[in-house]
């Protein structure tokens, strides 16, 4: 299922170059960029991954991870195949590492995935599994087709784009985790294969120059990008170019595809990485991947209350009032919440064939 794409040009030479993000693959008739699903065909780039996707799943909202963004609701999850970044740590490599015949089981048309998230009442749909980006224009096809039916866009993305598709695509996308993976350009370079530079510009572009909700992940893997000096610059940064409010996640990382020789985070790290982020400021900051009530739930920054409660993605207590506001003090909590309160999905993973 070839599709025309977007964000490309001639040059000189007669090659064609992807526009779409930050790797600028030059390509001649029949090669593919290192995404594998763009690549060129009649003299013209095409995605190869239009209407094709596996990974089908309702899960909680908060599993993105988003805290902040309808509490407690499901979200039809899926992805396609393939990646713009090569990081060696990747705990979906089956999928975004993988060639199209490898992992497509399932053709969807957005009105198809429209239709799914309207019978499975999910409330929102998720790009999620390999990144988004590199299927735009799939992408936002089914993002205007759920926005006809009430259904919300999320994405899960690294967030490598290049200006003009970010644009773009994030137009199309109600709210956005991004993988900030890291804070220096030599992880970016030797163990992504990208660079840092337009993560951070896709990161203040969403924040101050878009209506996307967006929260931020960072896989804290151990010898690589745990230590102190590293993590009060990231926290920094975040303070000072995106804001304060906005919820940073620190995970846990397992040994997975290339990485397997490295150990699992410990709870201690993020813990720490956690009383740093705090002490630099930031008002909210979540620990992932471990059972921890505490640094999962979100706690007013004006009177110390607990707002949500959270035990991995179920949620307990609620302490917001109908205006996503304290109950107790009034300070509202960044974020985009329902009137009505939370939703009751709680921590269910429903795995659906798709047909």
């Amino acid at each position: 299922m070839t599709h025309p794409a977007r964000h490309w040009s001639r040059l000189a030479d007669g090659r064609i170059q992807c526009d779409l993000c930050p790797r600028r693959c030059r390509m001649r008739e029949g090669q593919r960029g290192l995404c594998y699903v763009r690549g060129v065909e009649d003299d013209a780039l095409v995605l190869h991954t239009w209407g094709r996707s596996s990974g089908f799943c309702v899960d909680p909202i908060e599993k993105k991870p988003l805290n902040h963004f309808l509490p407690g609701t499901p979200v039809l999850s899926f992805g396609t195949a393939g990646c713009n970044l090569a990081c060696k740590f990747c705990q979906n490599w089956d999928i975004s590492k993988s060639r199209e015949d490898d992992s497509l089981a399932a053709a969807a048309s957005p009105a198809d995935l429209a239709h799914a998230c309207g019978r499975l009442k999910c409330t929102s749909i998720a790009y999620t599994y390999n990144d988004p980006v590199i299927f735009l224009e799939y992408a936002l096809d089914v993002a205007a087709a759920c926005r006809e039916v009430g259904v919300r866009s999320v994405a899960v993305s690294a967030g490598y784009i290049s200006p003009a598709a970010r644009v773009e695509f994030f137009e199309g996308m109600d709210a956005a985790n991004i993988d900030l993976k890291a804070f220096t350009r030599d992880f970016y370079r030797s163990i992504c294969g990208g660079e840092l530079e337009p993560v951070k510009e896709t990161l203040e572009y969403l924040v101050h120059e878009s209506d996307t909700w967006v929260e931020i992940t960072t896989l804290l893997i151990p010898g690589h990008n745990d230590g102190d000096a590293e993590l009060h610059a990231l926290a920094a940064w975040v303070r000072e170019a995106l804001g304060a409010g906005v919820p940073l996640h620190l995970s846990a990382f397992h040994p997975d595809w290339k990485m397997r020789d490295v150990p699992g985070t410990p709870a201690a790290t993020l813990h720490r990485a956690r009383a740093i982020a705090l002490g630099e400021g930031l008002r909210h900051v979540y620990t992932g991947n471990i059972d921890d009530v505490s640094s999962g739930s979100t706690w007013c920054p004006g009177c110390g209350a607990l707002l949500i409660e959270r035990n991995r993605y179920q949620l307990g207590r609620w302490g917001l009032d109908a205006d996503g506001a304290c109950a107790q003090c009034g300070e509202t909590l960044p974020g985009v919440f329902d009137p009505g309160g939370p939703g009751d999905w709680g921590a269910r993973r429903l795995p659906v064939r798709f047909y």
